[in-house]
């Protein structure tokens, strides 16, 4: 007879389940590495605006019949070389250049969904995702998208970690900051694009920045915390799942909310930790 405990993990007998718990957790372990160095040089704004900035070319892919991530990818990548053109030939702020092709992209994109004839299902799954629907493709796909991620992350790892400290002091190394910021924004726009299936264009950010918040409560070294997040996030992908089967709720969405509250879970759990650690050392006071 099966116990309690077999029977609420008993859903990931399924093969839709399984492949997303994989797909998941492929896209957790991208979002872990790029996310902590989100977090580490305040970029946040830039994963929101990509995450949106790919709307059009992903509404554009469904509204012709074409896989969906390649628009996005086009999309977003349009969208990255377009913030870079307005910041040095427009001489815009770097934020001024993401928020103005931001509203743009996302207008468009809104505009292209409202001339299809199914716009209320096209614009549910682009905003939230459709995690339990990746196929065996998608998971090819996902792998190859985290290795790539990996594999840039470490070949430009000493030129991100020169550029958070001081973009002066990588020019002076000759680590190419340029280069270093080039990879970085690749490395976010690719973490958004993976990530448009598991959770959509709305929740990518949650899985893109929670993990790797939550991770930074306990360690300041960088490879741990992409560890760290990225164990968090395939642990918020698993929980968020199983919430979502014995709650009925939407799978993307309670991935996402999950990966919060782990974010929210680990500062509270941080600060009782700090607060009840006892001190080393007690000055005494002399009466």
């Amino acid at each position: 007879m099966p116990t309690p405990i077999h029977g609420f993990f008993e859903p990931f007998a399924l093969d839709f389940l399984q492949r997303a718990l994989l797909g998941g957790a492929l896209v957790a372990i991208l979002c872990g590495v790029v996310g902590t160095w989100v977090v580490i040089r305040g970029m946040a704004f830039l994963g929101e605006a990509l995450a949106h900035g790919m709307l059009p070319g992903v509404a554009l892919a469904t509204v012709l019949g074409v896989p969906v991530l390649v628009g996005g990818a086009l999309s977003a990548v349009t969208m990255s070389l377009g913030i870079a053109v307005l910041q040095r030939r427009g001489r815009l702020s770097y934020d001024t250049s993401i928020g103005m092709l931001f509203v743009s992209m996302l207008a468009l994109g809104v505009i292209i969904i409202s001339h299809s004839g199914s716009f209320a299902t096209d614009a549910t799954s682009i905003l939230f995702g459709d995690i339990l629907a990746i196929a065996p493709i998608d998971i090819t796909l996902l792998a190859i998208a985290a290795a790539a991620g990996l594999a840039v992350a470490a070949a430009f790892h000493r030129p991100l970690v020169a550029l958070a400290l001081d973009p002066r002091i990588a020019a002076v190394l000759g680590l190419g900051p340029r280069s270093a910021q080039a990879a970085l924004v690749g490395l976010v726009t690719l973490a958004v694009v993976a990530s448009y299936q598991a959770v959509g264009s709305l929740l990518v950010v949650g899985l893109l920045l929670a993990p790797a918040v939550a991770a930074g409560h306990w360690t300041n070294r960088i490879p741990t915390r992409m560890l760290l997040a990225a164990v968090l996030g395939v642990l918020s992908v698993f929980v968020g799942l199983l919430i979502s089967w014995h709650a009925a709720t939407a799978a993307g969405a309670s991935v996402a909310a999950t990966a919060i509250a782990v974010s929210g879970l680990s500062f509270m759990t941080r600060a009782a930790f700090t607060a009840l650690r006892p001190r080393r050392f007690l000055s005494a006071i002399p009466a």
